[in-house]
């Protein structure tokens, strides 16, 4: 995922400090500790930004409970975070002065994203427009970006019946907006009733319990069938799904909260001719991650996008914002404010 060795010197006289978090061993969401650690100098190529908010994603709490595998090959001890919001404070050699001071926000730096002050590569800054907050600007860094791609990979339509599962998640939560926008009809799946109201009220046409049995009879009486299923949650949910998705239709399994993504059997897809697409189909290189997250901001800007921001926590709970996402009782988005 990153290398953990940050550019810290801890021998330079009368350096400044700052509050991190460290994962010195894998396990539960208590080896999230908060450290004191020195300020961060930025090197060439970089810039350092006082963080006000940073991003948290489920893949996090795998690999801080070392279940990264070969993709996310992280070794303790690290700093976790994957993308942070704020102002440019500083500037390295060859990076132009004009960051300084400049609204932004970008994916995290080898020194991670849960700190105070976070070293991140200059190219990879996107500004954040005057009239979004940086907590919605931290919100899409990732869910904006994956969902839009979502939305044009699995070309959604008028018309659709668009079932999207974990819809109370942040990601979940934007698709079930951006399928109401294209005009779909949209079922939205989450788990209780907590998360059904808020979900609700950004637009769903029809709110299924998928913690509920037979909760697919439910799906199909209200649709009669669907014409895409953009599955969020995987485990037993996405299979399941997938056996109301009508001839032609297409089936996304980018999640895996409920343990594993929702595989299906290929020869039966082809056979009814569905398109099935996975996470591969949602990452990007540099210039097409930057492209989205820019018109993810300028989509909430607009007001077209609402992120879905349930829960958040000040830096040293980082703990208790990896146990809630991992309980599955937060709801949208989950952020640490610094």
């Amino acid at each position: 995922m990153r290398d953990p060795a940050p550019r810290f010197d801890e021998n330079d006289a009368g350096v400044g400090r700052m509050r991190a978090i460290e994962v010195a061993r894998f396990g539960g969401p208590e080896v999230l500790v908060p450290i004191d650690a020195p300020d961060p100098a930025p090197g060439p190529g970089e810039v350092v930004v006082d963080v006000e908010v940073a991003d948290t994603l489920w893949l996090e709490t795998m690999v801080r409970a070392g279940r990264g595998g070969v993709v996310f090959p992280v070794q303790p001890p690290y700093r976790p975070g994957v993308g942070v919001a704020g102002t440019v404070a500083a500037v390295g050699p060859t990076v132009h002065p004009h960051w300084i001071g400049k609204r932004v926000v970008s994916r995290s730096g080898p020194a991670g994203g849960y700190v105070e002050r976070a070293v991140v590569p200059a190219d990879g800054l996107v500004a954040v427009p005057d009239d979004v907050e940086l907590r919605d600007a931290a919100a899409v860094l990732h869910d904006g970006v994956t969902a839009l791609a979502l939305a044009e990979i699995v070309k959604l339509a008028a018309g659709d019946r668009v079932l999207v599962t974990a819809a109370g998640g942040g990601l979940g939560a934007i698709l079930v907006q951006l399928a109401r926008t294209a005009g779909a009809v949209v079922v939205a799946a989450a788990r209780g009733e907590a998360k059904l109201d808020r979900v609700g009220r950004l637009g769903a046409d029809v709110l299924v319990d998928y913690s509920a049995p037979n909760w697919t009879d439910r799906v199909r009486e209200a649709t009669g069938g669907l014409d895409v299923v953009l599955d969020g949650a995987g485990g037993e949910y996405g299979p399941a799904a997938f056996e109301l998705v009508e001839r032609g239709g297409r089936y996304s399994a980018h999640g895996t909260p409920a343990g594993a993504f929702g595989s299906v059997d290929p020869e039966l897809a082809r056979a009814r001719g569905i398109t099935v697409t996975g996470i591969e189909a949602v990452q990007f290189g540099p210039d097409q991650f930057h492209a989205y997250l820019r018109q993810a901001l300028a989509e909430v800007a607009a007001g077209r996008i609402t992120p879905l921001v349930g829960q958040t926590f000040p830096l040293e709970r980082a703990a208790d914002a990896h146990a809630a996402i991992e309980n599955r009782t937060a709801i949208g988005k989950t952020l640490l404010l610094i």
